[in-house]
């Protein structure tokens, strides 16, 4: 069996990493073809010597130079590509077989397209490939032949739980089998807490998840539940799924990842410890599974498994997002946008924890109350992301 090269993009992050120890698991099956970062370059020199890497991609000719100079001297360097373009040419790389798309943000956009008009097998960690680009996004995996299989853990659940005709290809219509998707939340730090005490919440009480480690973004979006909000956004988009048929319950213990229901009542979940190895397992073997270096799991330890719905009044982001689905691919673009410039004026306590919601709605209306052009191609998605990001940060201004 040819050894299969995979492409690693955010390799410094908690989803890069983690792929990298599974694929050090796995040296017979997978080799680390290519290597990506923005900032943590020393990070990055350190993984590429570590999995031998032959290519690493970096954001500029600073960062070209910090990494030749951190390079130990005696073996040879890998090939540095730089920029945007290099990325690209990365991820439609001919010897590349698998990219994980783990940039975050719409910096990935381009690398992602690239990869799908390739005919790569695409492992989405990204967000924003389907919630901003959506039809867009699919068609290029549609017409570059290749595979598209989900990361995030709730996503990777449903796949897991779905029947065998998915096989890595992007559904068109729903499988007339199922009933719902059902996505999983824990519910973040301020389940229990009044609602009037949200609007004094800190960005370090924000960032406190009671089950995963995260970066500070998708903790704050953890917490306002706006990151389930846009993984309903992905669900209808994998599955092919209307919004009606996509149901969100909050589950603290962060173990069911998600569910499906079949229209006979059987619900098929995917239950397992909180650690991102194991999608990453998934994807990297499809359609085998393969070690992804977690112990076995001790049901012994189960004490409970509780379930209750989400309030639309603690979590407005929730809301909204289901709305942007039923309205437009604009809308579901500036939700996003948006989400991204109040989280980042929340961080910087510039902005309370209860206005990220409030500028969001404020900027989808703005959005849906303008004109602008049809999303025919990537470029337009990119230019209303813009817009819809300077409409956020003008909205942050008067709040």
């Amino acid at each position: 069996m040819a050894t299969q090269q995979v492409c690693i993009l955010g390799a410094t992050g908690s989803i890069g990493r983690s792929t990298l120890e599974v694929i050090k698991l796995h040296p017979e099956r997978f080799s680390v073809y290519a290597l990506s970062a923005f900032s943590n370059i020393d990070t990055l020199a350190s993984l590429a010597w570590d999995s031998q890497a032959r290519v690493v991609v970096v954001p500029d000719n600073a960062a070209a130079q910090r990494f030749q100079e951190l390079w130990p001297a005696g073996r040879p360097l890998p090939k540095i590509r730089i920029g945007a373009e290099g990325l690209c040419a990365t991820a439609a790389d001919a010897e590349v077989d698998t990219v994980m798309a783990a940039i975050v943000g719409v910096a990935c956009l381009a690398p992602i397209f690239a990869a799908a008009q390739a005919g790569k097998r695409i492992l989405l960690a990204n967000k924003e490939a389907l919630v901003a680009a959506g039809e867009v996004f699919l068609s290029a995996v549609r017409q570059g032949g290749g595979q598209l299989l989900p990361i995030d853990s709730e996503h990777n659940a449903i796949y897991q739980c779905l029947p065998q005709e998915y096989s890595g290809q992007v559904p068109e219509r729903p499988h007339n089998s199922i009933r719902r998707l059902i996505l999983t939340a824990s519910g973040g730090p301020f389940r229990e807490l009044p609602l009037d005490d949200l609007a004094a919440v800190t960005p370090a009480q924000a960032c406190m998840h009671p089950n995963w480690s995260m970066g500070k973004k998708i903790s704050v979006d953890s917490a306002t539940m706006a990151n389930k909000g846009l993984e309903v956004i992905e669900a209808h988009w994998l599955f092919a799924m209307p919004p009606q048929q996509i149901s969100v319950v909050i589950h603290p213990q962060s173990l069911v990842h998600s569910m499906v229901e079949y229209i006979d009542g059987s619900i098929l979940s995917q239950l397992g410890a909180p650690d991102m190895r194991v999608p990453i397992a998934y994807g990297l073997g499809f359609p085998e599974r393969i070690d992804s270096g977690l112990p076995d799991f001790d049901l012994n330890l189960l004490k409970a498994l509780d379930f209750e719905p989400p309030s639309y009044e603690r979590f407005p982001a929730l809301r909204l997002a289901f709305e942007a689905l039923s309205t437009s691919q604009a809308a579901c673009i500036t939700l996003n946008a948006a989400n991204e410039v109040a989280v980042e004026k929340f961080l910087q306590n510039k902005i309370r924890y209860v206005d990220i919601a409030a500028i969001i709605e404020k900027a989808i209306d703005q959005i849906e109350g303008a004109n602008h052009s049809p999303l025919r191609c990537l470029d337009d998605v990119l230019a209303l992301n813009a817009q819809a990001r300077a409409v956020a940060g003008e909205l942050c201004l008067t709040v």
